[in-house]
Formats: C-alpha cells, sequence, structure tokens
C-alpha cells in the first residue's frame, strides 16, 4: 500500500498535502480499503469552517456511513464537486483525483500533530496486525 511522503497523514486515516498557503485534503488508499464501494460522499463547501479532530462531512458506502473528522481546522476554499458524479475516484485514485476538499488552514502549529508517512505507515500495519 502506498503512502506519498509529500504529504501528512491524521489518525482518522486523511492525508494533508500542503501546496502555497493551502492544504489539499483526501482519503488514504488504506481508509480506500477498508471502506470499500463508496455510494454517496457529503463534503463541506466553500466558505464552511471545519474544526480539527471533529466531523466535517460524511462518506457512505454499502458498510455503513463514516463521518470524516476533519486533520486540521480552517475555511474550505474548494470542494471535489466530480465525487457527487463518480465518488468511485475516492478508492480509485485517493491521492490524484479522489482528493475532498482544500482548506485555507487556520492554525499552522495544527500540522505538528499530523504523521509523515513513514509514521501512518508503522500505525497502519501495527493496527493490521491487531
Amino acid at each position: 500500500m502506498d503512502f506519498p511522503g509529500d504529504r501528512l497523514y491524521s489518525e482518522y486515516h486523511l492525508w494533508v498535502k500542503l501546496e502555497r498557503n493551502q492544504a489539499v485534503i483526501g482519503v488514504t488508499a488504506y481508509a480506500g480499503e477498508e471502506l470499500g464501494d463508496v455510494d454517496y460522499i457529503e463534503l463541506p463547501q466553500p466558505d464552511d469552517i471545519i474544526t480539527r479532530n471533529a466531523a466535517c462531512g460524511t462518506i457512505e458506502t454499502s458498510k455503513a456511513v463514516t463521518d470524516l473528522i476533519a486533520p486540521i481546522s480552517g475555511v474550505v476554499l474548494e470542494s471535489n464537486i466530480a465525487l457527487a458524479e463518480s465518488p468511485e475516484a475516492l478508492t480509485d485514485d485517493p491521492y490524484g483525483d479522489g482528493w475532498l476538499i482544500v482548506v485555507e488552514a487556520s492554525d499552522p502549529d495544527e500540522f505538528e500533530e499530523l504523521m509523515d508517512a513513514r509514521t501512518y505507515e508503522e500505525k497502519v500495519r501495527t493496527a493490521d496486525d491487531e
């Protein structure tokens, strides 16, 4: 399983990629594998404020409805509206076309709470072993 090194990762299996002063957020390949086939995605809309460790959307699969837990706080600049038409991109291309939202972070210190790729991979491997 691939965890790109140019991103940070949350304990809730979301990735954050910093681009200029913005953060692109998506679901990790591990989470996508665990979710299975995605039926519906509800995302925050531009100008919505999200708060770290609080629900900011949902993913519905045949297995369950799962909350998306924000890895950082900030203002949503863009939502990936293409996921409404093609939710399978979330699992087919989680680090590319399957991105969720772009956020202007309100507290840069929150990035220090996220994991690098190696730490996240170790966490996933440990969870799989249990």
